[in-house]
């Protein structure tokens, strides 16, 4: 899995295509992200006291994966990602400009 929390990815298919944004929550077991300002759906909610005005609540729902692509940080490009091993630490390594993030 090469996404992960807080990283910036950038949307590739789908109806938000070409949108950027942060990754907020992963669900690996189902291979889908959720990413703020992307898929965002409109929950219309009953009123819970009396009086109460109902209310149309704005939530973002989890994409698949393989429709985000990371942005690097350093190139500020969006790039498909390697690992590399130095010791006993891994770290993903950007394969336009080389960066390493962890």
């Amino acid at each position: 899995m090469n996404i992960k929390k807080e990283d910036n990815v950038k949307i590739i298919s789908g109806k938000d295509r070409g949108k950027t944004g942060k990754v907020t929550h992963v669900f690996p077991n189902e291979e889908r992200i959720v990413v703020e300002g992307v898929n965002i759906l409109k929950k219309h909610s009953k009123p819970k006291k009396r009086g109460q005005k109902g209310q149309i609540i704005q939530m973002p729902m989890p994409i698949r994966m393989s429709n985000a692509m990371f942005v690097c940080a350093s190139c500020n490009k969006p790039a498909r990602l390697g690992k590399k091993t130095v010791g006993t630490k891994k770290f993903r390594v950007c394969k336009k400009c080389g960066a390493e993030t962890e």
